[in-house]
């Protein structure tokens, strides 16, 4: 007879982002991972996979965190420039309680180059990143907060751009007035 799970699955995969978020993959071993993530090893393997199927359960899950997290704060927005101005503080100062930086930013500069899996759910974030921008910069310039001088596509490839860079620099020591002044810079921008 089977023995019943005695964790909850999404509890200790959030354990286990949070430990790669914080590490990286390479630096974190499979010893690590049953530590902190409070299972017997064979739990593990018998739940997640190997170590890169769980970091690319982890990825998922990170991007499912914050994707919610931003829809939620742009669909309570009232204007087009308050949606995107929650992005870049979101970007910045990131989520209370959570390492800097950006787990996504962070495992494509780290393994995306030699990592297909990595690489295409990198890509992946970029286009659906790119689209929810898209569509912020359209209602901006619908509204008359945005430019219309430029196409929105390209706007919103040009504001990802920015954010990505925002979430590396968020993970160093550069001061929080440093990134709000290249978003503001940024704001001021697409508002022509």
């Amino acid at each position: 007879m089977a023995r019943s799970k005695e964790f909850d699955e999404n509890v200790v995969l959030d354990k286990a982002m949070r430990l790669f978020w914080e590490q990286g993959y390479e630096k974190t071993s499979m010893n690590d991972l049953v530590e902190c993530m409070g299972i017997h090893r064979r739990s593990l393997y018998d739940t997640f996979g190997d170590k890169h199927t769980l970091f690319l359960k982890a990825m998922d899950r990170f991007g499912e965190k914050v994707n919610a997290a931003l829809v939620a704060g742009v669909k309570r927005s009232k204007t087009a420039r308050e949606a995107l101005q929650f992005i870049f503080n979101f970007m910045i100062d990131g989520q209370i309680d959570s390492p800097s930086g950006c787990l996504l930013v962070n495992s494509a500069v780290e393994l995306a180059a030699r990592d297909a899996d990595v690489d295409a759910k990198f890509t992946k974030m970029i286009t659906a990143a790119e689209q929810q921008l898209k569509e912020i910069i359209l209602w901006g310039q619908r509204d008359g907060e945005f430019t219309t001088d430029y196409d929105a596509g390209e706007l919103a490839e040009y504001l990802h751009n920015v954010r990505v860079g925002l979430r590396a620099m968020a993970r160093t020591s550069v001061a929080k007035e440093k990134l709000h002044r290249i978003a503001n810079t940024s704001m001021k921008f697409i508002e022509g």
